[in-house]
């Protein structure tokens, strides 16, 4: 059952053409894969995996019997969400960071049964199209929830509207993991961030855990090559948006755990010698030369919680799995 106050329903996004507009976004593409093929060893940031083509595949892989942390974290969140809800409390606003499909938001939503849910949902993603195309369905789910679309990069400097809930209570989600991406530098400072931007209100944030390494190697080299896919689909989208000439035949997918840094690494290998050209800017890679794509580090609950509180949060109640395979956690922003 949902129980939402009225609400007038929103059908534009918050920020289409002049907050993250497809002429700036290839640009720092541009920019960010440039600089990093230059460096030694090669690297690319991973927000850059998420094209439309990418974000539909990180939609499968979601789906894959290897990767355990969607339908864990999803099950979390649905043994617990009323209790979640309860610390959310009544009439906040609801910011998503990272939305993608917008798929887990909807367990939080249908908890409000006894208290009021929140006035307004902002969910902020950077591929544009991928987030629209979700935020349409959710609004046909919830017609009654004012559903604002932020194309943005929440890593970089941002501008939210005026709040509108009357208790004035902002409230983050933060699912899936996606702080194991950063580095933990980069973790300590979008979580001070958050804790600014979030005063008065809280975070509801997924964290991985740190477990067996030979369930995090099937996670990440699933069956059926579609983590490859995902990966080397960054190569396509060079090729497409940035005029390079990446052949992603001639590179392997190859991801593992290193457990000093408890973090999988995942890289895209050459596979020979080869020469490559983007934005008329040649590289050359020798056979075993890789571009490092993504981190995905892996915390323990003590651990993640004393970076919270480093970054300003005070920790609250932690919600796990039985087999403790994941981690989601309430945490108190600052006073406003």
């Amino acid at each position: 059952m949902r129980s939402y106050i009225p609400a007038q329903a929103d059908a534009a996004p918050l920020f289409d053409s002049t907050e993250l507009d497809s002429q700036s976004a290839r640009a720092a593409f541009a920019q960010d894969l440039l600089s990093g093929l230059k460096r030694t060893p090669r690297t690319v940031p991973a927000k850059y995996f998420y094209d439309a083509a990418g974000s539909a595949l990180f939609d499968q892989i979601c789906e894959l019997p290897e990767y355990y942390p969607t339908r864990t974290e999803l099950k979390i969140l649905a043994d617990f969400a009323p209790q979640m809800a309860a610390q959310i409390g009544p009439d906040a606003e609801l910011i998503e960071f990272g939305a993608g499909s917008l798929t887990k938001v909807r367990l939080l939503l249908d908890a409000f049964e006894t208290i009021n849910a929140p006035t307004c949902y902002l969910p902020i993603d950077i591929s544009g199209e991928h987030l629209e195309n979700a935020a349409q369905r959710l609004r046909t789910l919830y017609p009654r929830l004012n559903v604002k679309p932020v194309v943005a990069d929440y890593m970089q400097p941002m501008s939210l509207p005026a709040t509108e809930s009357p208790r004035g209570r902002r409230v983050g989600f933060f699912p899936g993991s996606t702080i194991g991406n950063m580095e933990p530098d980069e973790a300590l400072s979008f979580l001070h961030s958050a804790a600014e931007m979030l005063r008065g209100g809280g975070l509801l944030i997924g964290v991985d855990l740190v477990k067996d390494p030979a369930r995090l190697h099937a996670a990440y080299n699933d069956a059926q090559g579609v983590t490859a896919a995902f990966n080397l689909n960054m190569l396509r989208r060079a090729n497409l948006e940035l005029d390079a000439s990446f052949n992603p035949a001639g590179f392997n997918h190859y991801a593992y755990y290193n457990p000093i840094l408890q973090r999988i690494e995942m890289h895209l290998i050459s596979k020979r010698d080869q020469t490559v050209s983007v934005m008329g800017q040649r590289f050359s890679f020798r056979e075993g030369e890789t571009i490092h794509t993504e981190n995905s580090h892996k915390y323990t609950i003590d651990g993640f919680r004393n970076l919270a509180v480093q970054a300003g949060f005070r920790a609250g109640p932690t919600w796990t799995d039985a087999e403790n395979l994941f981690s989601v956690h309430w945490l108190h922003a600052p006073a406003a």
